[in-house]
Order: C-alpha cells, then structure tokens, then sequence
C-alpha cells in the first residue's frame, strides 16, 4: 500500500506516455533499452530515465544478458500488473501489484547488487 506522495509519484509516473509503452511492450517480452528506442520511438537517453524511474518504484526489472561476441547488456521486463487507487474516508491509497521474480531472477538480482 501507498499513499500520499507514493501516489502522486506513481500516478504522475503512469501519466507519462513513454513509461506507460515502455511498461507495454515490456510486459510482451523482454527487450533491451535499444530495443525500447524503437519500439516507443523515443530517444535513448528518454528510455534510461523512464526505465530508472520505473526502477525506483519496482514496475521494471533488468536482467542481465551476454551476447554471443561476450558483451553485456540488460533486458527489461515489467513487473507491474494491476494498479488500484482507492478514496476511504478522505484518504486516497495505492495497491500496487507485481509480478513475482523466479529464484534465478532473485539470485542474479543479489549478485548484481554486490557489484
């Protein structure tokens, strides 16, 4: 649950057109933030501040990939799946839910974390 600020964050951050198509095509497949460009016809630097924002509030996550040349890169798959705003007695709240992180996912996010 949130409320308050969390909600103006969260509603001010789903009002955006580029987070919302990124939260779109991600929930499909995961796709690199090159990948994002195109698909959202945004900019590159566009895509990496709405995947940061969406990041802070845990509605995107990154995994890490190795492409077969031995580059790294990260894919992104969106977390959210349903978004309830309720109004009780004057008081507004958000239940955000999300969808859950296979134990690998879990792991590789750890060990990112240590990095």
């Amino acid at each position: 649950m949130t409320a308050g600020s969390d909600l103006d964050e969260i509603t001010d951050l789903l009002d955006d057109p580029y987070a919302r198509d990124i939260l779109a095509e991600t929930s499909k497949e995961p796709l690199s933030a090159k990948m994002l460009t195109q698909r959202c016809e945004a900019s590159l630097p566009t895509i990496y501040r709405r995947i940061d924002r969406l990041q802070d509030h845990d509605l995107l996550a990154a995994h890490q990939q190795i492409d077969p040349g031995g580059h790294h890169y990260k894919t992104y798959q969106a977390r959210l799946k349903r978004v309830v705003i309720s109004l009780d007695s004057g008081t507004y709240t958000v239940e955000i839910n999300r969808t859950e992180q296979g134990a690998a996912d879990r792991f590789s996010d750890l060990v990112e974390g240590l990095r």
